[in-house]
């Protein structure tokens, strides 16, 4: 959500009797997830963090400015009429845009980091349209999903603040959902057209079950053996990327970092974040007496908290727990302050991060190095060897026919693109940090099985 500009809205909340409206629309998104929980909000922002809860907060809130009530008010035309004169222009046209938006499923293509990336509409059909975005698109791989407004500003197409990152679980789940409401609604055994309206008035679907799906996936989580770092806290993996401000260089930010005790370099781009006091207590109250408990060390025993490196033009730190990941954050912003911009946290849990490593294919060694042209031919004749094999055997979802045997009719052809499609993404996300891998390219697939077509 564009903060600066929906600010004045969002205090206007507490206006007549918005509020009230609000928390109705609100309790159409996240309530049947919490009453099925038996939580409250507090208690879902403490599950799957804050910031993640004020985004299902910005859906719900994005859905309200798009309600015509019984009384025949909208609170963006009511807002607008009595205080319009104060946002201008610029923001005004923002709002009426977000009002007429409607939340839809997009696959992602074509991603330019910090700049843009192409979204095809998978519901309501259509050309992929550009949009012009920066942070969302630092994290997003080729193929991926996303439930989001596409919203126009200053001639551009932009994301609006609701958006959530589908797994191909919540698709599923996503796509059942519609096809059981507008059967419902329409009675037809076929599935119907979704529309625009429709879109319009199935917008807590999308929240809901995205919700549904993220918390079964904590529950799964959960299962198995309890993970902890060194210091007793739950082991959930952050990264931390601070954007270096415009005209900084990387030479600056190493300066700036040298008088820093906690850090330990190993080069002019790479620093062990070290504990600088042994007394520190280890929180052990209410684990879990089975858990595990990872601990980092030094050859000369110092404990390290975690990692910090200099990489393009940004600077990441890397991290096994929510609190070492805001401690970490507040010594870096103190120490650097204009010299970088606010930054970006991807998480991930120990049970993604297993995931991401066994789609990868392997794991890469930390005492081989290999120049990045030669690890690129490696790769690349690899996947090569591995996926013209793959062509001639049987796939389970394909039905276990080979892609060439299933790339014979209309309708095989589709399960053929969607399943390359799962294959790219599947590639991109595992080798999530820049590298050779994320550069293979898979389009003589689509050309050899004559569905470059369908790769949009």
């Amino acid at each position: 959500m564009a903060a600066d500009e929906l600010t004045g809205l969002i205090r206007y909340l507490g206006q007549d009797d918005w509020q009230d409206r609000f928390a109705e629309v609100l309790g159409d998104h996240i309530g049947p997830a919490l009453e099925a929980g038996d939580i409250t909000f507090e208690d879902l922002a403490e599950m799957i963090g804050p910031d993640v809860a004020m985004t299902l907060w910005g859906c719900a809130f994005e859905d309200f400015l798009g309600q015509d009530w019984d009384d025949g008010r909208n609170i963006v035309d009511v807002y607008l009429k009595r205080r319009g004169w104060k946002e201008g222009p610029r923001n005004s046209a923002y709002m009426r845009a977000l009002r007429a938006s409607v939340m839809s499923l997009y696959e992602v293509s074509d991603i330019r980091p910090g700049l843009s990336f192409m979204a095809r509409d998978l519901l309501r059909g259509g050309e992929p349209v550009l949009v012009h975005e920066g942070t969302a698109t630092r994290t997003l791989r080729q193929w991926d999903r996303i439930a989001a407004r596409l919203v126009p500003s200053d001639g551009k197409t932009v994301l609006a603040g609701g958006l959530l990152a589908c797994s191909r679980g919540a698709c599923e789940d996503l796509a059942a959902n519609l096809y059981k409401v507008l059967r419902k609604r329409r009675g037809k055994a076929e599935f119907p057209k979704v529309d625009t309206e429709t879109l319009r008035e199935l917008a807590p679907m999308f929240t809901l079950t995205w919700l549904f799906r993220t918390l079964e996936d904590m529950a799964r989580q959960m299962e198995g053996p309890a993970l902890f770092n060194g210091d007793g806290e739950d082991l959930v993996f952050h990264e931390v990327c601070f954007p270096l401000a415009k005209g900084v260089t990387q030479k600056k930010v190493a300066d700036a970092l040298e008088g820093v005790v906690a850090l330990r370099p190993e080069s002019r781009s790479f620093w062990n974040w070290l504990k600088e006091s042994e007394s520190d207590p280890v929180s052990l109250s209410g684990r879990d007496e089975n858990g595990r408990f990872l601990r980092t060390e030094m050859d000369d025993g110092a404990i390290v908290l975690g990692t910090v490196e200099l990489r393009g033009r940004q600077l990441r730190l890397q991290v096994n727990s929510e609190n070492r990941a805001e401690r970490g954050r507040a010594m870096l912003q103190a120490v650097l302050g204009t010299l970088v911009g606010a930054p970006l946290t991807q998480i991930m849990t120990p049970v993604q991060a297993m995931e991401e490593r066994e789609h990868a294919g392997r794991a890469a060694s930390p005492d081989l190095q290999i120049p990045p042209e030669e690890e690129a031919r490696i790769i690349g004749q690899m996947l090569e060897r591995h996926y013209r094999q793959v062509l001639d055997d049987p796939v389970p979802a394909l039905r276990n026919v080979t892609p060439r045997e299933a790339a014979r009719t209309a309708s095989g052809r589709k399960k053929v693109a969607a399943w390359l499609k799962d294959i790219e993404n599947t590639i991109a996300r595992a080798r999530k940090n820049d590298g050779a891998g994320v550069a293979y390219d898979f389009g003589w697939m689509w050309h050899e099985l004559g569905i470059t077509m369908l790769r949009k």
